[in-house]
């Protein structure tokens, strides 16, 4: 195994994330994970994409044991961005627009970055679109003047009203042409989409992946901790449940 390691899902392809950054990348992080992972004394962690719902997620306190034992930890994009918000205090290191987002509150919602995803076999090929992709695409839509203000607002709270397994450019735009949304704005936001979207998932995935080259360039690698870690009965279970030796 590398000793430089990144949890990768959908949001950006193996090949793409290889030619940013020389690490093991492993399948999107699930709890215990970054428990287990520690025992590996990596050189840095990453952390783009995780599991939810129907696989318990990351814990923080993980997270926070990899920083108390040297170990750098980046996040960005979904699951990183999310826990960098929460973390960052404490000496995760958070990466990009969305993380940025959602520490000074302008989103808050962890549906913000869910999607769905085909099986590792496929490389875990997003099914469904991000609303945070489809926030700065709109946005870029209105700045270009390709949707007017009030088109463009209309058809992001349509997409935020869609389950996040929902979510598309497709389904929005048909809900916008059922409630009456001006069709000659429409059809040339569809015409634009092909090479306006913005994928600002994948976006800040390269910035963090570059960050953390370049934060492995340098002599003064480990982070020093901001805090005490408490060990706890339920933690100590749980080290041993992950067969660590601490």
């Amino acid at each position: 195994m590398n000793n430089v390691c990144v949890f990768l899902g959908p949001t950006l392809p193996r090949d793409e994330a290889e030619r940013e950054l020389n690490a093991t990348f492993l399948p999107p992080v699930a709890q215990g994970d970054v428990m287990r992972l520690c025992a590996e004394k990596p050189k840095a962690i990453g952390i783009i994409d995780g599991f939810f719902e129907s696989v318990p997620s990351v814990w923080h306190k993980e997270i926070l044991f990899a920083l108390q034992a040297g170990i750098p930890v980046f996040g960005a994009s979904s699951m990183g961005a999310l826990r960098a918000a929460e973390l960052h205090q404490f000496g995760m290191i958070g990466v990009g627009a969305i993380f940025e987002a959602y520490c000074d509150g302008r989103l808050e919602d962890d549906d913000e970055v869910a999607v769905i995803h085909g099986p590792a076999e496929l490389g875990y090929i997003a099914l469904s679109e991000a609303m945070v992709n489809i926030r700065r695409t709109l946005a870029d839509a209105m700045a270009e003047r390709v949707l007017s203000q009030e088109t463009g607002f209309r058809l992001e709270t349509i997409a935020k009203a869609l389950p996040y397994r929902e979510r598309g450019f497709g389904r929005a735009l048909r809900l916008a042409a059922d409630l009456g949304l001006p069709d000659d704005e429409l059809a040339t936001f569809k015409a634009w989409l092909p090479t306006g979207r913005f994928d600002q998932k994948r976006d800040d995935a390269r910035q963090m992946l570059r960050t953390m080259r370049r934060h492995l360039a340098r002599a003064d690698q480990t982070p020093e901790a901001r805090f005490h870690f408490e060990r706890t009965s339920l933690w100590d279970r749980a080290l041993r449940e992950a067969s660590l030796a601490v």
